[in-house]
């Protein structure tokens, strides 16, 4: 068991003990802060346990008995991939939508890191374990397009340092609501929602997040934007276009819960990335189209 201890502070009085612990541990959900409290693996510094809707207190000092995490390995499976490039040291594919990058829970098999280690005969980067072998960025399941993965710890270690310093490029097409009425950046930090922790958010103090966005064309009341990450956070474009009003079209989170048109996820496509190749230093960039049901909607609007 894993000892950790929260110590309440005077904007935390009032809230439910589960929630309080989930806003403040980002790996502890609410649900499971709710089990752990329930199982009598959370309690007070004078060993009272406490219940999930206990009322906190500003000083209360919480110790929590986290079980260790069970170490699960991906596991090599025959799936299709879309192979833009391949070299000894990276491969490069075109994710489609609907697929999760790496196993997590609830999605521990189907996933890009399943089929990855099929295709290179388990030739992956070991930095990030071996749940997410490989995998030097990610983009989410309901988002399309290019991603870099890297055979081995060197290449690793230097795509990782591009995307730091902010050398790589990563640019992406999306369907937003409403007309832009131009170009423009969005400056604004992020971090998980206080409110719900499942969610992202432009939060003040959060980590920096800058997304460049370029208008390429104009409907009724959509417009297609491509967006280049300068930094990469998750959910990035998602919560920053949602935050200046023009959420990305399909969007089930952050996006209008009126979808007119039954998608199946945001209309997000990471259309570019390049790269200084990690062996050779020659800079390589690499481009894909947009996918059919993507095609299909704008032309539509054209219509």
């Amino acid at each position: 068991m894993e000892k950790r201890t929260l110590t309440a502070q005077a904007h935390d009085s009032g809230m439910r003990a589960d929630k309080f612990i989930s806003a403040h541990m980002e790996e502890i959900s609410r649900s499971y802060a709710a089990a752990l409290l329930e199982d009598g693996l959370i309690v007070l510094a004078d060993g009272k346990a406490v219940r999930k809707n206990y009322q906190v207190r500003e000083g209360d000092v919480f110790t929590l008995s986290l079980p260790e995490a069970e170490v699960l390995a991906a596991v090599p499976e025959d799936l299709p991939l879309d192979i833009v490039y391949e070299d000894r040291d990276l491969i490069v594919v075109n994710k489609p939508q609907g697929m999760v990058v790496h196993p997590a829970a609830g999605n521990y098999t189907g996933t890009l890191v399943n089929a990855l280690l099929y295709h290179c005969g388990g030739e992956l980067s070991a930095i990030n374990g071996v749940i997410r072998p490989g995998i030097v960025h990610r983009i989410d399941k309901d988002t399309s397009g290019l991603l870099v993965a890297a055979k081995n710890n060197e290449a690793h270690l230097a795509l990782a340092a591009q995307l730091k310093e902010r050398k790589a490029v990563r640019k992406y097409e999306a369907l937003v609501n409403g007309r832009l009425k131009a170009d423009g950046t969005v400056d604004k930090p992020i971090a998980r929602n206080p409110a719900d922790r499942k969610k992202m958010a432009v939060v003040q103090g959060g980590r920096e997040a800058v997304t460049h966005y370029r208008i390429l064309e104009l409907y009724d009341r959509y417009t297609l934007v491509e967006c280049t990450l300068e930094t990469g956070r998750t959910h990035q474009i998602r919560v920053h276009m949602a935050s200046i009003g023009h959420s990305i079209v399909g969007d089930p989170v952050y996006g209008s819960k009126k979808d007119q048109f039954k998608l199946n996820g945001q209309l997000l496509h990471a259309k570019t990335i390049g790269f200084v190749h990690p062996r050779t230093g020659k800079y390589m960039e690499f481009s894909s189209e947009l996918p059919g049901y993507f095609k299909d909607m704008l032309h539509k609007l054209k219509k």
